[in-house]
C-alpha cells in the first residue's frame, strides 16, 4: 500500500542532502511517496537546524502546527541538527513525537520509524560509505557529499557536537554517484561539505584521492558534466594549487564561498578559525587575478564576545576590499555545547544588532552597484526551474540567478542570455538564439 510523506527541510545544502537521503530511503525500502499536502501525509517529518538559535525556535512552534493539521494515526518524527544536540529532551517536551533521529544517523531511518519514542543520535556512527538510493529535488543538478562532520571547533559553533568528527567519504564513491546523476540527466554538481577543501582528512576505508584538487580534477573529467560547483571551502585549506585549479578548471564554476567570520585577527583568533584578516585578503585577492570574472561570497558574524569598535572596523574594512558578491551575516547568537557561549564579555543584542544594521546596509550598496553593471552582458545560463509566470530560471557560471521568458524546453539546456535588466537578487535577460 503506497504511503506519503511530508518533510519540511530548515538550515543549509547538506540538510537538503540529507533530506533527498531520507526521502529516497523510505520510498525504496517503505513505499513511500512525495505530498505537499501534510493534512494527506503518514509520516510528518522536519529536518533541522541549530547553527543559530532561530531554526531551534521555529522546529517548537512548526510540531504545534503539525500536530493540529496532522491526520489520526499519521507519524512525526524529528531528523537533523537540533535532533542530535537536543536528542529525548525533544520528546519530553513533545511527546507527541515518534522519533528522533540525529544528523549522523541518517541511513537508519527505516529502523526508527517502526519503534516509538526511539532516540538515535549517535554522533560517532559512520555511514561514510553507506549507498543510499536515489532521489534529487531537481534532476537537472545533484548534490553529493564528499565528506560529513567537522574537526575545526570554531568557539561559536556546535557543527562539531550535532554531526561529529570530520570524516572523507571515499574518492571512488563519489566518482560513481556523479556518473549515476548525470546518466540521469544532470549537467551540474555541487559538492558538500562542511570543510570541501580538507577532504582526505580522515577515511574509514581506501580512497584512491585523497586530497580536495586531485577530486575536482577527477570529476572534471566526468564525461557529460559541465559545472562543478563546491561548499563550503575553508580559508585555511585555500592554498596555491586549489586556487589556480579554481581558476584554471573550464568545468569548476567561477562562484566561490569564503567564510570570513570577522575581519580582526583578535577576534578570528578567539573563534578559532586558524587564520588571520591579512592571509584571508590574500586568498581573495589572489581568487580576483587569478579569475577576474569570479564571485566571492561570505559569512559574517558580529557582536561575537569581545567584539570592540576597532575589531568590527576591521570586517568593514575587509568588506570594502573584497566587495562580496554576496553576504550571509548575522549577530552572533550562543549556542550549547560551545565555548564561546560561556565567554566574558559578551556584546549586547542593542549593540551586535547595530553592527548587523550598519554592515548590511553598506553591502547593500556594493551589491547594487555590483548588479547595475551586469546590464548588457553576456551570460551561460543553465536552466533548471519553470516557473508559473511564463519565466524560467537558472544560474550563470558565476552564480548569479537570471530569469528568461521561455517554456520547458529550455530546462537542461545551458544558453548565452543577454542582461536586459538588474535588481538586487536577480537579474533578467533574453537569450541569444545560435
Amino acid at each position: 500500500m503506497q504511503k506519503k510523506l511530508y518533510i519540511e527541510t530548515l538550515g543549509c545544502a547538506m540538510n537538503v542532502r540529507d533530506s533527498e537521503h531520507l526521502i529516497a530511503e523510505l520510498s525504496l525500502k517503505e513505499n513511500y511517496h512525495l505530498t505537499d499536502d501534510i493534512k494527506d501525509a503518514d509520516l510528518i517529518m522536519i529536518n533541522t537546524c541549530s547553527v543559530r538559535e532561530k531554526p531551534v525556535a521555529k522546529l517548537f512552534s512548526e510540531l504545534g502546527v503539525f500536530k493540529k493539521q496532522k491526520k489520526l494515526g499519521a507519524k512525526l518524527g524529528v531528523c537533523g541538527c537540533t535532533a542530535s544536540h537536543l536528542g529525548s529532551e525533544i520528546i519530553k517536551r513533545v511527546p507527541y513525537v515518534d522519533f528522533v533521529l540525529g544528523a549522523r544517523n541518517i541511513s537508519k531511518i527505516t529502523d526508527v520509524l517502526h519503534k516509538k519514542h526511539v532516540v538515535e543520535i549517535d554522533t560517532d556512527y559512520d555511514d561514510s560509505t553507506y549507498a543510499f538510493g536515489e532521489f534529487r529535488t531537481n534532476p537537472f543538478k545533484a548534490m553529493v557529499n564528499i565528506s560529513m562532520g567537522c574537526d575545526k571547533g570554531c568557539t561559536f559553533c556546535i557543527v562539531p557536537v550535532t554531526r561529529g568528527e570530520e570524516i572523507s567519504i571515499p574518492s571512488e564513491l563519489i566518482i560513481e554517484e556523479i556518473k549515476k546523476s548525470v546518466s540521469s540527466g544532470a549537467k551540474e554538481v555541487m559538492l558538500l561539505g562542511q570543510n570541501v577543501n580538507n577532504y582526505g582528512r580522515r577515511f574509514s576505508s581506501e580512497s584512491k584521492i585523497s586530497n580536495f584538487t586531485e577530486l575536482l580534477r577527477k570529476i572534471s573529467e566526468i564525461e557529460g558534466l559541465e559545472r562543478i560547483r563546491f561548499t563550503s571551502p575553508h580559508p585555511l585549506h585555500m592554498d596555491d594549487e586549489f586556487i589556480e585549479e579554481f581558476a584554471k578548471n573550464p568545468k569548476i564554476c567561477k562562484q566561490i564561498h569564503v567564510p570570513l567570520q570577522s575581519g580582526s585577527t583578535k577576534i578570528l583568533k578567539e573563534m578559532k578559525r586558524g587564520y588571520t584578516k591579512e592571509w584571508f585578503l590574500n586568498r581573495c585577492a589572489l581568487i580576483r587575478s587569478s579569475a577576474p570574472n569570479a564571485t566571492i561570497s561570505t559569512d559574517i558574524i558580529v557582536g561575537f564576545p569581545g567584539e570592540s569598535d576597532e575589531d568590527f572596523n576591521d570586517t568593514m574594512d575587509a568588506l570594502e576590499l573584497v566587495r562580496f558578491d554576496q553576504l550571509f551575516s548575522f549577530a552572533y547568537s550562543p549556542r550549547p555545547h560551545t565555548p564561546a557561549a560561556t565567554y566574558e564579555y559578551q556584546v549586547s543584542s542593542s549593540m551586535a544588532s547595530q553592527r548587523l544594521q550598519e554592515l548590511q546596509d553598506r553591502h547593500t550598496q556594493i551589491l547594487d552597484e555590483i548588479m547595475e553593471k551586469q546590464l548588457n552582458t553576456i551570460h551561460e545560463v543553465y536552466f533548471d526551474e519553470l516557473k508559473s509566470n511564463g519565466k524560467i530560471a537558472g544560474r550563470s557560471d558565476d552564480g548569479k540567478l537570471v530569469f528568461v521568458d521561455g517554456s520547458e524546453e529550455l530546462l537542461g539546456l545551458i544558453k548565452p542570455v543577454l542582461i536586459t535588466k538588474t535588481s538586487r537578487s536577480l537579474l533578467e535577460g533574453k537569450v541569444i538564439e545560435d
